[in-house]
């Protein structure tokens, strides 16, 4: 989670436009797996009808990404990453669907309660506003990240998480190639270092390590385990980027990681 939430930072450092960022961040965080699978061996053959799933799922991880750092451009650290995090309970809602797990009234309250952050954090509902749009922008990230996660949960088991990264690295690659010609991607030249950093760091090993949770935690557990992202995201906000977020950015926040935090408490007992 400490290695995911230095996206947060790096995304609004990175001054390239948002595709040229995520299409350099999966190649270099593609080549940087492969390597990696292939000095420890880890076999990269996947199972015919697996594929679509592989597929799917690193569509949606590539709409994920460039809605988030978007939301990110459009507003700060804090809104930005706090408009994503309501995708634990977005989780929540949608495991029961997608899943067929057990169903959870309480699960309503706290979305109930995560909308009410949702208002703390855009009060004034203007859709020309920056900060609206980031939010709303944020909401559909977290939807994506969510529908990620949910098909990634019933792979993880026959696949090193490294390798299905990887996978997924490839198909945002080949999605956001043409963006490196139609935008101008020469900002690359002064952005390596960050642009290296946001690819090792933050999705290279940090994502992996999250998709590799998946075997130990259910896919809700797990979106709980990670509220703690956006509180370390807006630390290193405030000390890289000198952003402190307003008093209603921080009520906003304070309810929706109270939704987290209360079922992560039901999960546990």
């Amino acid at each position: 989670m400490l290695l995911i939430s230095t996206s947060g930072a790096l995304g609004r450092y990175i001054d390239m436009p948002v595709p040229v960022i995520i299409c350099f961040r999966s190649i270099l965080a593609g080549i940087l797996l492969f390597i990696f699978c292939r000095w420890k061996g880890i076999s990269f053959k996947t199972g015919s009808k697996d594929r679509p799933t592989i597929i799917l799922s690193g569509i949606l991880m590539g709409l994920h990404w460039v809605t988030y750092f978007y939301a990110l451009k459009l507003s700060n650290v804090a809104i930005g990453m706090l408009s994503i995090f309501t995708y634990p309970v977005i989780t929540a809602l949608l495991e029961p669907i997608l899943l067929k797990t057990k169903f959870q009234k309480g699960h309503l309250l706290l979305a109930l309660l995560v909308l009410l952050g949702i208002y703390f954090l855009v009060p004034d509902l203007d859709f020309s506003n920056s900060y609206t749009k980031a939010v709303i922008l944020g909401i559909i990230s977290a939807l994506c990240y969510s529908l990620r996660n949910l098909i990634m949960k019933t792979k993880v088991g026959n696949y090193n998480g490294s390798v299905l990264m990887w996978y997924q690295l490839v198909v945002i690659s080949v999605f956001l190639l043409p963006f490196l010609f139609i935008m101008d991607s020469s900002g690359i030249k002064d952005q390596w270092l960050p642009t290296l950093t946001l690819a090792l760091l933050t999705t290279a090993i940090g994502h992996t390590l999250f998709l590799a949770s998946f075997k130990r935690f259910s896919i809700t557990t797990a979106s709980i385990i990670s509220s703690v992202q956006p509180v370390y995201g807006i630390i290193i906000g405030i000390i890289f980027l000198g952003e402190i977020p307003v008093f209603s950015t921080i009520i906003g926040g304070v309810l929706i990681l109270t939704s987290v935090v209360i079922e992560s408490i039901r999960t546990y007992k």
